[in-house]
């Protein structure tokens, strides 16, 4: 584990469609400074020049995906699978300029993110990086699907999924994270949805921009239609997994602690990481000590500068 922040060392730009727009945009990863967190800068639009913080605070609709900002105004959507990236590959500082209102799903992993972010590689800072440690269990429920926070020595996923569909079905996974374990076992799992649903989906304006080469497509026979199958035995998941991370990277710092889910979703993310967030005993904003010889890094409890970008 890191003790410091980073971001990157140099720009580097990708350029795709939006799954759900349909539309091109490009995002270009700019280095920023310490303490300045993640947020995107619209260079185009009808308000360049306008920023967005990456917080959870700015979340204005999770329906199929995370939305930051006004649904009808400026916004940035399907912001899930960068911040995942983002959150996976160690990155605390960035800005993110976006020409359009919709992040580019590419093969609709986070795979992409991750080899444009090693192009140009990583710089340490000088300033510690503080984390959000989970001092108490914090749980949320909606019907069937719950969510929770548990104190835990490290930082941890466990989430399940239950699909009737036989060709998903249920499905667990469960492990400590690392930037070894996210580039491995999730980055490269890609989103997923139903043939049945595609019409649906595009009467109501969403994946305009779907198709084989961005997501994995279950058909009315409960087959995959894709012809390489699948990336993992497990695939759908991991991505799960992956948007859990994408949406919990929006608390604006690493936590330390297990989060554990059952058949959750953007929605449920959102709302577990807010309850969080409001209960100040739920926990608390430490950084690493620095290790004696032959001992490992402690966490300390430190005071939170109010403009942190955790605060919300």
């Amino acid at each position: 584990m890191n003790d410091y922040q980073t971001t990157v060392k140099s720009r580097v730009t990708l350029a795709g469609i939006g799954v759900h727009s349909g539309k091109p945009v490009s995002v270009s990863f700019v280095p920023s400074e310490a303490d300045t967190g993640i947020s995107f800068h619209f260079i185009g639009g009808s308000e360049p020049g306008k920023e967005l913080r990456a917080l959870v605070s700015e979340v204005g609709a999770t329906d199929l995906c995370t939305l930051l900002g006004d649904p009808s105004g400026q916004h940035v959507a399907t912001v899930e699978h960068l911040m995942a990236a983002l959150l996976g590959v160690g990155l605390d500082n960035l800005v993110i300029e976006i020409d359009g209102n919709e992040i580019p799903i590419l093969d609709g992993s986070a795979a992409m993110f991750v080899d444009a972010i090693d192009q140009v590689g990583i710089e340490t800072l000088s300033v510690k990086r503080r984390f959000i440690r989970v001092v108490k269990p914090i749980r949320i429920e909606s019907g069937a699907s719950w969510a929770e926070f548990r104190p835990y020595a490290g930082t941890r996923f466990e989430v399940e999924i239950d699909f009737e569909s036989p060709a998903i079905g249920r499905q667990q996974f469960a492990s400590d994270l690392n930037a070894d374990v996210f580039r491995r076992d999730i980055a490269r799992a890609r989103t997923f949805g139903f043939m049945k649903d595609v019409e649906r989906l595009w009467a109501a304006g969403y994946a305009l921009g779907s198709s084989l080469e961005n997501s994995v497509v279950i058909g009315d026979d409960n087959r995959i239609i894709n012809m390489g199958g699948l990336r993992y035995p497990n695939e759908f998941v991991r991505h799960k997994t992956l948007d859990a991370m994408g949406d919990l990277a929006l608390a604006g710092a690493r936590f330390i602690g297990c989060f554990r889910s059952y058949r959750g979703g953007h929605r449920l993310n959102a709302a577990a990481l807010r309850r969080l967030l409001s209960d100040r005993s739920a926990f608390e904003i430490v950084e690493a000590t620095r290790p004696g010889r032959g001992r490992s890094a402690e966490m300390r409890a430190v005071s939170a500068p109010v403009h942190a970008p955790w605060v919300i």
